[in-house]
């Protein structure tokens, strides 16, 4: 049995911190140790931006992207591509294509991925409001940008047949995404690659 290290509180502060991603109970000791040692100068703000997230921030009605106003910034934007929607799992993945600046078009958000083994099913996902933006005069081509894992694969097929209905043309990223590849951890020039060189599906 491991010893306590610390009062209950700071015990606390190291569990919530080793949940969040690539944060084990290790690294979660080192980080609430930095925020501690560097009270005024970052656990201080740190708390403060927090609580005000907390607070203001908000899904998009329209994408599924997070944002402090809805419609997004994003969805808002005047220069943005009306007549392209990219189809992504994710806000991360969102987040990881325009770091790359490889999307000049609108997003949306699919939330997952259908798996049956997870018992998550197409109600579960933002299928369906896909379907109704894509049937807007509008949008000519929905760009699937689905992570080339099993899952990925067999939600980029259902949402195809989804838009089977709609004059839109379906394509996807090229294979330039390693299958079981995530976009949020490939490099820059891969995603922006990939994006170029999509092709019907």
């Amino acid at each position: 049995m491991s010893r306590k290290i610390a009062g209950p509180e700071i015990e606390r502060m190291i569990q919530f911190l080793a949940k969040l991603p690539g944060l084990g109970p290790r690294s979660a000791r080192r980080a609430a140790l930095h925020l501690i040692k560097q009270k005024d100068q970052l656990f201080v703000p740190l708390t403060a931006a927090l609580e005000e997230a907390l607070h203001k921030v908000v899904i998009c009605t329209n994408c599924g992207n997070v944002d402090t106003v809805d419609p997004c910034t994003v969805c808002t934007d005047l220069r943005r591509d009306r007549t392209v929607i990219c189809v992504v799992e994710e806000v991360g993945d969102l987040w990881a294509l325009e770091r790359a600046s490889a999307i000049s078009g609108q997003y949306h958000v699919v939330g997952g991925t259908l798996s049956a083994l997870d018992g998550i099913g197409p109600d579960d996902l933002n299928i369906a409001s896909l379907v109704e933006r894509a049937a807007g005069d509008e949008v000519a081509e929905v760009l699937l940008a689905l992570n080339a894992t099993v899952d990925g694969q067999t939600t980029a097929h259902y949402i195809t047949d989804r838009l089977a209905g709609c004059s839109v043309r379906v394509s996807r990223l090229a294979h330039g995404v390693p299958v079981g590849g995530e976009l949020d951890y490939l490099d820059d020039g891969t995603l922006a690659a990939a994006v170029k060189a999509r092709r019907p599906f």
